[in-house]
Protein backbone atom coordinates (compact mmCIF):
# COMPACT_ATOMS: atom_id res chain seq x y z
CA UNK A 1 0.00 0.00 0.00
CA UNK A 2 1.18 3.51 -0.72
CA UNK A 3 1.29 5.39 2.60
CA UNK A 4 -0.26 8.72 1.82
CA UNK A 5 -1.87 10.38 4.80
CA UNK A 6 -3.53 13.68 5.59
CA UNK A 7 -0.98 15.39 7.82
CA UNK A 8 -2.23 18.95 8.10
CA UNK A 9 -5.69 20.40 7.42
CA UNK A 10 -4.39 23.79 6.30
CA UNK A 11 -5.64 24.13 2.69
CA UNK A 12 -2.51 26.03 1.66
CA UNK A 13 -0.21 23.20 2.80
CA UNK A 14 0.70 20.68 0.12
CA UNK A 15 0.72 17.97 2.80
CA UNK A 16 -3.02 18.54 3.24
CA UNK A 17 -3.64 16.89 -0.12
CA UNK A 18 -2.20 13.48 0.77
CA UNK A 19 -4.36 10.39 1.15
CA UNK A 20 -3.87 6.63 1.50
CA UNK A 21 -4.52 4.65 -1.66
CA UNK A 22 -4.25 0.86 -1.94
CA UNK A 23 -2.15 -0.01 -4.99
CA UNK A 24 -4.84 -2.34 -6.31
CA UNK A 25 -7.17 0.64 -6.86
CA UNK A 26 -4.84 2.17 -9.48
CA UNK A 27 -6.51 1.31 -12.77
CA UNK A 28 -3.87 -0.11 -15.10
CA UNK A 29 -6.22 -0.94 -17.97
CA UNK A 30 -9.45 0.61 -19.29
CA UNK A 31 -12.97 -0.63 -18.63
CA UNK A 32 -14.91 -2.19 -21.52
CA UNK A 33 -17.16 -0.73 -22.72
CA UNK A 34 -15.74 2.60 -21.64
CA UNK A 35 -19.08 4.01 -20.41
CA UNK A 36 -19.40 1.14 -17.92
CA UNK A 37 -16.95 2.86 -15.58
CA UNK A 38 -18.44 3.84 -12.26
CA UNK A 39 -19.64 7.38 -11.56
CA UNK A 40 -19.66 9.05 -8.15
CA UNK A 41 -22.07 11.99 -8.12
CA UNK A 42 -21.52 14.67 -5.49
CA UNK A 43 -24.20 17.31 -4.92
CA UNK A 44 -22.79 20.44 -3.29
CA UNK A 45 -26.24 21.71 -2.31
CA UNK A 46 -26.85 18.94 0.24
CA UNK A 47 -23.41 17.23 0.28
CA UNK A 48 -24.89 13.91 -0.79
CA UNK A 49 -22.99 11.21 -2.64
CA UNK A 50 -24.69 8.94 -5.16
CA UNK A 51 -23.09 5.90 -6.78
CA UNK A 52 -23.97 5.14 -10.38
CA UNK A 53 -22.49 4.00 -13.69
CA UNK A 54 -21.14 6.41 -16.25
CA UNK A 55 -23.73 5.54 -18.88
CA UNK A 56 -26.33 7.07 -16.52
CA UNK A 57 -24.61 10.47 -16.78
CA UNK A 58 -27.42 12.14 -18.70
CA UNK A 59 -29.90 11.47 -15.89
CA UNK A 60 -27.80 13.57 -13.49
CA UNK A 61 -27.02 16.58 -15.68
CA UNK A 62 -28.91 19.77 -14.80
CA UNK A 63 -31.52 20.78 -17.36
CA UNK A 64 -30.24 23.35 -19.83
CA UNK A 65 -26.62 23.39 -18.73
CA UNK A 66 -24.00 23.95 -21.42
CA UNK A 67 -21.13 21.50 -21.79
CA UNK A 68 -17.52 22.25 -22.69
CA UNK A 69 -15.37 19.42 -24.09
CA UNK A 70 -11.63 19.35 -24.77
CA UNK A 71 -11.02 17.96 -28.28
CA UNK A 72 -7.24 17.59 -27.99
CA UNK A 73 -5.74 14.42 -29.45
CA UNK A 74 -2.94 12.44 -27.83
CA UNK A 75 0.14 11.96 -29.99
CA UNK A 76 2.61 9.07 -29.83
CA UNK A 77 5.00 11.23 -27.88
CA UNK A 78 7.36 8.59 -26.47
CA UNK A 79 10.36 7.58 -28.59
CA UNK A 80 13.03 4.94 -28.02
CA UNK A 81 16.40 5.55 -29.64
CA UNK A 82 20.13 5.81 -29.09
CA UNK A 83 22.94 8.32 -29.00
CA UNK A 84 25.73 8.30 -31.56
CA UNK A 85 27.84 6.64 -28.88
CA UNK A 86 25.34 3.78 -28.83
CA UNK A 87 23.79 4.48 -25.43
CA UNK A 88 20.04 3.90 -25.26
CA UNK A 89 17.73 6.83 -24.56
CA UNK A 90 14.02 7.41 -24.17
CA UNK A 91 12.53 10.74 -25.25
CA UNK A 92 9.15 12.14 -24.22
CA UNK A 93 7.84 15.11 -26.17
CA UNK A 94 6.38 17.73 -23.87
CA UNK A 95 5.35 20.62 -26.10
CA UNK A 96 6.57 22.68 -29.06
CA UNK A 97 8.00 26.14 -28.37
CA UNK A 98 7.70 27.02 -32.05
CA UNK A 99 7.60 25.22 -35.39
CA UNK A 100 11.07 23.71 -34.98
CA UNK A 101 11.99 23.87 -31.29
CA UNK A 102 10.41 21.10 -29.20
CA UNK A 103 10.61 20.80 -25.43
CA UNK A 104 11.20 17.20 -24.33
CA UNK A 105 12.28 15.02 -21.43
CA UNK A 106 15.11 12.56 -22.07
CA UNK A 107 15.89 9.50 -19.99
CA UNK A 108 19.63 9.12 -20.36
CA UNK A 109 22.50 11.60 -20.02
CA UNK A 110 22.81 14.10 -22.85
CA UNK A 111 24.72 17.33 -23.49
CA UNK A 112 24.10 20.18 -25.87
CA UNK A 113 24.65 19.12 -29.49
CA UNK A 114 24.13 15.44 -28.65
CA UNK A 115 22.54 13.70 -31.65
CA UNK A 116 19.78 11.18 -30.98
CA UNK A 117 18.72 8.59 -33.55
CA UNK A 118 15.38 6.83 -33.98
CA UNK A 119 13.72 4.57 -36.54
CA UNK A 120 12.63 5.72 -40.02
CA UNK A 121 15.65 8.05 -40.43
CA UNK A 122 14.32 10.33 -37.67
CA UNK A 123 16.90 12.10 -35.50
CA UNK A 124 17.07 14.96 -33.03
CA UNK A 125 19.76 17.35 -31.83
CA UNK A 126 19.79 18.63 -28.26
CA UNK A 127 20.06 22.41 -28.42
CA UNK A 128 19.59 23.42 -24.77
CA UNK A 129 19.25 22.01 -21.25
CA UNK A 130 16.86 23.47 -18.66
CA UNK A 131 16.96 23.50 -14.86
CA UNK A 132 13.60 21.73 -14.64
CA UNK A 133 15.12 18.65 -16.30
CA UNK A 134 13.61 19.26 -19.73
CA UNK A 135 15.60 19.72 -22.93
CA UNK A 136 14.94 21.53 -26.19
CA UNK A 137 15.60 19.68 -29.43
CA UNK A 138 15.31 20.09 -33.18
CA UNK A 139 14.07 17.08 -35.16
CA UNK A 140 15.44 15.97 -38.54
CA UNK A 141 14.29 13.54 -41.22
CA UNK A 142 17.08 12.23 -43.43
CA UNK A 143 19.24 14.97 -41.84
CA UNK A 144 16.86 17.75 -42.97
CA UNK A 145 15.11 19.85 -40.27
CA UNK A 146 11.35 19.27 -39.97
CA UNK A 147 8.52 21.25 -38.43
CA UNK A 148 6.35 19.92 -35.62
CA UNK A 149 3.42 19.24 -37.94
CA UNK A 150 5.75 17.23 -40.19
CA UNK A 151 6.89 15.23 -37.17
CA UNK A 152 3.38 14.09 -36.19
CA UNK A 153 2.82 11.49 -38.97
CA UNK A 154 6.29 10.08 -38.30
CA UNK A 155 5.43 9.69 -34.62
CA UNK A 156 2.44 7.61 -35.68
CA UNK A 157 4.89 5.14 -37.20
CA UNK A 158 7.72 5.07 -34.66
CA UNK A 159 6.33 6.54 -31.44
CA UNK A 160 4.51 5.05 -28.47
CA UNK A 161 1.45 6.19 -26.54
CA UNK A 162 2.77 8.21 -23.56
CA UNK A 163 1.05 6.28 -20.79
CA UNK A 164 1.27 7.87 -17.33
CA UNK A 165 4.31 6.66 -15.36
CA UNK A 166 2.21 5.20 -12.53
CA UNK A 167 0.78 2.55 -14.89
CA UNK A 168 4.22 0.93 -14.86
CA UNK A 169 3.77 -0.91 -18.15
CA UNK A 170 4.46 -0.50 -21.83
CA UNK A 171 1.74 0.70 -24.17
CA UNK A 172 -0.06 -1.74 -26.48
CA UNK A 173 -2.56 -1.66 -29.34
CA UNK A 174 -5.47 -1.36 -26.89
CA UNK A 175 -4.03 1.92 -25.60
CA UNK A 176 -3.97 3.36 -29.11
CA UNK A 177 -7.76 3.13 -29.07
CA UNK A 178 -8.62 3.61 -25.42
CA UNK A 179 -6.22 6.39 -24.40
CA UNK A 180 -8.06 8.75 -26.75
CA UNK A 181 -11.49 10.34 -26.55
CA UNK A 182 -14.07 9.59 -29.24
CA UNK A 183 -14.16 13.31 -30.08
CA UNK A 184 -10.37 13.84 -30.17
CA UNK A 185 -9.53 16.06 -33.13
CA UNK A 186 -6.53 18.40 -32.77
CA UNK A 187 -3.20 16.61 -32.32
CA UNK A 188 -0.80 17.83 -29.66
CA UNK A 189 -1.49 16.34 -26.21
CA UNK A 190 0.96 14.04 -24.47
CA UNK A 191 -1.62 13.00 -21.88
CA UNK A 192 -5.31 12.32 -22.33
CA UNK A 193 -8.03 14.51 -20.83
CA UNK A 194 -9.15 11.49 -18.87
CA UNK A 195 -12.75 12.38 -17.99
CA UNK A 196 -13.40 12.33 -21.73
CA UNK A 197 -12.28 8.71 -22.03
CA UNK A 198 -15.57 7.43 -20.59
CA UNK A 199 -17.70 8.62 -23.50
CA UNK A 200 -18.76 6.20 -26.21
CA UNK A 201 -19.99 7.61 -29.52
CA UNK A 202 -23.55 6.78 -28.51
CA UNK A 203 -23.37 8.43 -25.08
CA UNK A 204 -21.61 11.47 -26.51
CA UNK A 205 -24.34 11.90 -29.14
CA UNK A 206 -27.09 11.44 -26.56
CA UNK A 207 -25.65 14.03 -24.17
CA UNK A 208 -25.00 16.52 -26.96
CA UNK A 209 -28.53 16.13 -28.31
CA UNK A 210 -29.92 17.43 -25.00
CA UNK A 211 -27.41 20.12 -24.08
CA UNK A 212 -25.73 23.08 -25.79
CA UNK A 213 -22.08 22.13 -26.18
CA UNK A 214 -18.84 23.32 -27.70
CA UNK A 215 -15.16 22.44 -27.88
CA UNK A 216 -12.01 24.01 -26.57
CA UNK A 217 -8.53 22.64 -27.22
CA UNK A 218 -5.93 22.37 -24.49
CA UNK A 219 -2.91 20.24 -25.38
CA UNK A 220 -2.23 18.48 -22.10
CA UNK A 221 1.47 18.50 -21.26
CA UNK A 222 3.50 16.11 -19.12
CA UNK A 223 3.47 18.74 -16.37
CA UNK A 224 -0.02 17.53 -15.51
CA UNK A 225 1.63 14.60 -13.67
CA UNK A 226 4.14 16.75 -11.81
CA UNK A 227 3.47 16.69 -8.05
CA UNK A 228 3.48 19.92 -6.09
CA UNK A 229 6.82 19.94 -4.30
CA UNK A 230 6.58 23.33 -2.60
CA UNK A 231 5.44 23.27 1.02
CA UNK A 232 2.87 26.00 0.30
CA UNK A 233 0.78 25.30 -2.79
CA UNK A 234 0.81 28.92 -3.96
CA UNK A 235 4.60 28.67 -4.34
CA UNK A 236 4.19 25.99 -7.02
CA UNK A 237 5.27 27.13 -10.53
CA UNK A 238 2.31 26.05 -12.66
CA UNK A 239 3.16 24.55 -16.05
CA UNK A 240 1.75 26.17 -19.20
CA UNK A 241 -0.08 24.47 -22.05
CA UNK A 242 -1.26 25.59 -25.48
CA UNK A 243 -4.99 26.33 -25.69
CA UNK A 244 -7.50 27.52 -28.24
CA UNK A 245 -11.15 28.42 -27.70
CA UNK A 246 -13.45 27.98 -30.68
CA UNK A 247 -15.95 30.71 -31.46
CA UNK A 248 -18.93 28.50 -30.45
CA UNK A 249 -17.16 27.80 -27.15
CA UNK A 250 -16.57 31.52 -26.60
CA UNK A 251 -20.26 32.20 -27.18
CA UNK A 252 -21.27 29.46 -24.78
CA UNK A 253 -18.86 30.67 -22.09
CA UNK A 254 -20.06 34.25 -22.57
CA UNK A 255 -23.71 33.17 -22.20
CA UNK A 256 -25.73 33.05 -19.00
CA UNK A 257 -26.13 29.27 -19.11
CA UNK A 258 -24.67 27.19 -16.28
CA UNK A 259 -21.60 25.33 -17.50
CA UNK A 260 -20.37 21.78 -17.05
CA UNK A 261 -16.70 21.28 -17.91
CA UNK A 262 -15.73 17.79 -18.98
CA UNK A 263 -12.38 17.46 -17.28
CA UNK A 264 -9.92 19.63 -15.43
CA UNK A 265 -8.34 20.67 -18.75
CA UNK A 266 -11.58 22.18 -20.04
CA UNK A 267 -12.05 23.86 -16.67
CA UNK A 268 -8.61 25.46 -16.73
CA UNK A 269 -9.19 26.67 -20.29
CA UNK A 270 -12.55 28.26 -19.52
CA UNK A 271 -11.30 29.85 -16.33
CA UNK A 272 -8.17 31.21 -18.01
CA UNK A 273 -10.36 32.83 -20.65
CA UNK A 274 -12.69 34.53 -18.16
CA UNK A 275 -9.68 36.00 -16.38
CA UNK A 276 -7.74 37.17 -19.44
CA UNK A 277 -10.26 37.25 -22.35
CA UNK A 278 -7.62 35.50 -24.45
CA UNK A 279 -8.92 32.83 -26.84
CA UNK A 280 -5.59 31.20 -27.71
CA UNK A 281 -2.04 31.07 -26.46
CA UNK A 282 -0.47 29.60 -23.34
CA UNK A 283 -2.56 28.91 -20.24
CA UNK A 284 -0.95 28.37 -16.85
CA UNK A 285 -3.88 28.81 -14.48
CA UNK A 286 -3.66 27.10 -11.08
CA UNK A 287 -7.09 26.67 -9.51
CA UNK A 288 -7.19 26.06 -5.77
CA UNK A 289 -9.14 27.18 -2.73
CA UNK A 290 -7.63 30.67 -2.84
CA UNK A 291 -8.31 30.89 -6.58
CA UNK A 292 -11.64 29.11 -7.14
CA UNK A 293 -13.58 28.84 -10.41
CA UNK A 294 -15.48 31.92 -11.52
CA UNK A 295 -17.46 30.55 -14.47
CA UNK A 296 -17.64 26.75 -14.39
CA UNK A 297 -20.58 25.51 -12.34
CA UNK A 298 -20.21 21.73 -12.61
CA UNK A 299 -17.23 19.44 -13.11
CA UNK A 300 -16.86 15.95 -14.55
CA UNK A 301 -13.49 14.48 -13.66
CA UNK A 302 -11.56 11.37 -12.63
CA UNK A 303 -9.88 10.64 -9.29
CA UNK A 304 -6.47 12.29 -9.10
CA UNK A 305 -3.00 11.77 -7.68
CA UNK A 306 -2.21 12.94 -4.14
CA UNK A 307 -0.54 16.35 -3.90
CA UNK A 308 -1.39 17.11 -7.53
CA UNK A 309 -2.69 20.41 -8.89
CA UNK A 310 -5.67 18.43 -10.21
CA UNK A 311 -6.69 17.34 -6.72
CA UNK A 312 -6.33 20.94 -5.59
CA UNK A 313 -8.60 21.98 -8.47
CA UNK A 314 -11.25 19.55 -7.20
CA UNK A 315 -10.91 21.06 -3.73
CA UNK A 316 -11.51 24.51 -5.24
CA UNK A 317 -15.03 23.28 -6.10
CA UNK A 318 -15.97 21.40 -2.93
CA UNK A 319 -13.51 22.38 -0.19
CA UNK A 320 -10.66 20.42 1.39
CA UNK A 321 -12.70 18.56 4.01
CA UNK A 322 -15.31 17.40 1.50
CA UNK A 323 -12.60 16.40 -0.97
CA UNK A 324 -11.16 14.02 1.62
CA UNK A 325 -14.62 12.71 2.53
CA UNK A 326 -15.43 12.03 -1.14
CA UNK A 327 -12.11 10.32 -1.77
CA UNK A 328 -12.41 8.21 1.38
CA UNK A 329 -15.81 6.99 0.26
CA UNK A 330 -14.50 6.27 -3.24
CA UNK A 331 -11.70 4.19 -1.71
CA UNK A 332 -14.08 2.41 0.67
CA UNK A 333 -16.34 1.62 -2.30
CA UNK A 334 -13.39 0.30 -4.34
CA UNK A 335 -13.51 2.88 -7.12
CA UNK A 336 -10.70 2.69 -9.66
CA UNK A 337 -8.30 5.67 -9.63
CA UNK A 338 -6.34 7.84 -12.08
CA UNK A 339 -6.27 7.96 -15.88
CA UNK A 340 -8.05 4.68 -16.68
CA UNK A 341 -10.14 4.87 -13.51
CA UNK A 342 -13.69 5.84 -12.64
CA UNK A 343 -15.32 9.26 -12.76
CA UNK A 344 -16.83 11.85 -10.45
CA UNK A 345 -19.50 14.41 -11.26
CA UNK A 346 -19.64 17.53 -9.07
CA UNK A 347 -23.00 19.31 -9.19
Amino acid sequence: MNKRRLTDPNPLFTSSYNYELPDELIATHPVHPRDHARLLVYNRADKTITHARFDALESFLPFGCGIIFNDTKVIKARLHGHKESGGAIELLINRPHDAYTINVYIRGRVKEDTMLHFDKALSARVISLHDDGSRDVHFYLHNSPIRFEELLPILDQVGHIPLPPYLRREDNSEDEREYQSVFAHHEGAVAAPTASLHFTDELFDAVCSHHPHAFVTLHVGSGTFKPVEAKIITDHPMHSEYFNISYPAKELIDSNLPLLSVGTTSTRTVEYYVRTWETSGEANLFLHLNNPPQRVNHLLTNFHLPQSTLLMLVASFVGLEETHRIYKEAIDEQYRFFSYGDAMLIL
